[in-house]
Formats: C-alpha cells, sequence, structure tokens
C-alpha cells in the first residue's frame, strides 16, 4: 500500500505457527464472556458516539478520551472476532482489555485526527456511507457492521470463507495462506467502514480490498499528534 494514501485505519494479524486442528469448534463457546463485556461496551460505544457527533457539530473536534475509548471497543472487538469466528487465526485467548497488547497476533488503530468536518458529520455515516454498507452486507452477511457476531451471521462472504478456512486446517493441520490475506482484507474493509461511521475519521473508506495481515502505518492528518495505542 501506498503511504501517502494509506488509510488512518489499521488492522493487522498474524497467523499461529501451530494452529489447533479442532479447537476453532468451541472457540465461540469460550468467547461467552467477553461477548457479555461487549454487549455493555457497545452500549456505551453508541452513547460515546452521540455524545461525539455533537462535540464534532459545534467544535469540530473528537474528544481526544471519547476517541480512544471507541477505538478501544473497536480494538476489543477485532481480537475477539479474530479469535473467535473471522479468520480464526490464532488460539490465543483475547486480553480484557481496551488497551493495545503488542504480543497479542491481532491489532486494531486509528489515528486521531485534530480536525473533523462538521458538515459531514451530519450525512456521512448514514447517506455517504450507504454504498459501503451494501458492500459490507455482503462480506459480512445479515446486514452491516462489525459487532461481535459478524462472523456468523450467514450468508456472506466472510463466514463461508473462515469455514472453509478451518475445514481445510481440520485436515492438513495448515491454515491455507491465501484464504487468510483474502480475510483479514475483507476485515480491513469492513473495519474501515465501521470507523468512518462511527465519526472517527473523515477520510472515505476506499473500495479496494488490501489483502494481508500487515499494512502500511496510517498517514496522520496534517499537524496532529501521534495516534496512542
Amino acid at each position: 500500500m501506498n503511504p501517502a494514501v494509506a488509510s488512518p485505519v489499521r488492522l493487522e494479524a498474524s497467523v499461529d505457527s501451530r494452529l489447533s486442528r479442532w479447537m476453532w469448534l468451541v472457540k465461540w463457546l469460550l468467547a461467552v464472556p467477553h461477548y457479555v463485556v461487549l454487549l455493555f461496551l457497545w452500549i456505551a460505544f453508541v452513547v460515546v458516539t452521540v455524545i461525539a457527533f455533537f462535540a464534532i457539530l459545534f467544535t469540530g473536534r473528537y474528544p481526544r478520551s471519547l476517541f480512544d475509548f471507541s477505538v478501544g471497543v473497536l480494538r476489543w472487538n477485532w481480537r475477539v472476532g479474530y479469535y473467535a469466528h473471522t479468520a480464526l487465526g490464532t488460539d490465543r485467548y483475547p486480553p480484557f482489555t481496551l488497551a493495545d497488547v503488542p504480543d497479542y497476533p491481532a491489532h486494531f488503530d486509528v489515528a486521531y485526527p485534530e480536525r473533523l468536518s462538521r458538515g459531514l458529520v451530519l450525512v456521512k455515516w448514514w447517506l455517504l456511507a450507504i454504498p459501503q454498507y451494501i458492500v459490507v452486507a455482503m462480506f459480512v452477511g445479515g446486514g452491516w457492521g462489525w459487532d461481535g457476531r459478524d462472523g456468523w451471521r450467514g450468508g456472506g462472504v466472510v463466514p463461508f470463507l473462515s469455514l472453509v478456512a478451518v475445514v481445510v486446517l481440520l485436515f492438513t493441520a495448515r491454515y491455507p495462506r491465501h484464504l487468510f490475506d483474502f480475510l483479514i482484507g475483507l476485515a480491513r474493509w469492513t473495519a474501515r467502514v465501521t470507523a468512518y461511521a462511527a465519526l472517527l475519521t473523515d477520510q472515505y473508506p476506499p473500495f479496494r480490498l488490501d489483502l494481508g495481515g500487515q499494512e502500511s502505518p496510517p498517514a496522520p492528518a496534517p499537524g496532529s499528534p501521534p495516534a496512542k495505542t
């Protein structure tokens, strides 16, 4: 990816060198405590987003403490999703924290914007993002969004390919690398749309599938401080 046009949203992951052939059958059950916590975090996320909407509308800024919380919720959700249903590329149990965990194999971050458009905040999350919602709905199935169940809502590309990947793992003890790269690309596209709809960035998500577990660091907005992790 060209750093000059890099997205402010960064989603990365790496596959465990040794994955259990069968553990994927129970990960969704083991992740239930996370789903309970995420239920309350998502309620708080919605409240914070509403507060941020008015803050951006009147000041052109997303309050940094609220921004860090929202990014933390999405980060936590991505770790759980990566472990339990989206890609299933790690057997390491997700940590219970909003903060980034450097040695965990799944990462999510958004570069903090120093300024956000007061006008865009009125239309980007419901009008401008409609084409993206349609695309993401095909990815995850059953509707758009990046919640704790997005890998299993049925009918989407991600749940189907995730199932194919673990079936291959079951019979060969190897995770198909090309399939992993494609799944992470789909998750990355979905994450960018979610961040845009959640008012975390004004940069419209590109209609582009950036494959692979790693991506270039985001290019921060001019004058913005380094993003917290």
